[in-house]
């Protein structure tokens, strides 16, 4: 069976992408990497739901090194971006270069993110950060068709789980949450 390596932005975006992945005949991982995510008590809320929804799903779930520093860092002169500009192509780059490079070390074949089930987040530009990240091993996905961001709401209110309010950065809750709210 071919297997993947999930970037996990939070645990509700998984459940479908999960779904639609295993329903692809993929053994699927996730791999929770989310250095943007403020503050760590928002991080810690969104990395549980990311395990509650593994352990729902039966796959196993890595996690990554919570590194506020780096990320910070890395968007260093991007503040006065607007939200899904330059600075979250910026974040989208550094997290899913992290999962290739986690893939790589544990053997797993290829790489997807559930970024991409977002209304509010351009899979085009997404998937191309991907693939010129992961070249081959990239799997171009779009988790919001077939309704994927109704699906993964409607399993997170089935389950009672928690579900933010914004992108997860600290410059998206100044811009006023997600865009187009």
């Amino acid at each position: 069976m071919k297997r993947v390596l999930l970037h996990i932005c939070c645990g509700i975006c998984a459940s479908w992408s999960i779904e639609k992945l295993k329903l692809d005949g993929y053994d699927v991982t996730g791999f929770f990497y989310n250095p943007n995510i403020q503050p760590v008590e928002e991080y810690q809320r969104r990395l549980q739901v990311a395990r509650d929804v593994c352990a729902a799903y039966g796959i196993a779930l890595i996690e990554g090194v919570y590194d506020p520093d780096l990320w910070q860092t890395r968007v260093s002169g991007l503040e006065q971006e607007p939200e899904g500009g330059t600075r979250c192509e910026v974040c989208y780059r550094v997290r899913l270069a992290a999962t290739a490079a986690r893939s790589g070390q544990a053997g797993i074949e290829f790489i997807a993110t559930t970024l991409t089930i977002s209304p509010h987040k351009d899979e085009e530009v997404i998937n191309k950060i991907g693939i010129s990240v992961a070249s081959q091993a990239f799997l171009k996905y779009n988790f919001k068709k077939e309704d994927g961001f109704k699906k993964a709401n409607e399993f997170a209110k089935n389950k009672g789980l928690y579900r933010q309010h914004y992108c997860g950065c600290s410059y998206s809750v100044r811009s006023g949450s997600i865009k187009g709210r």
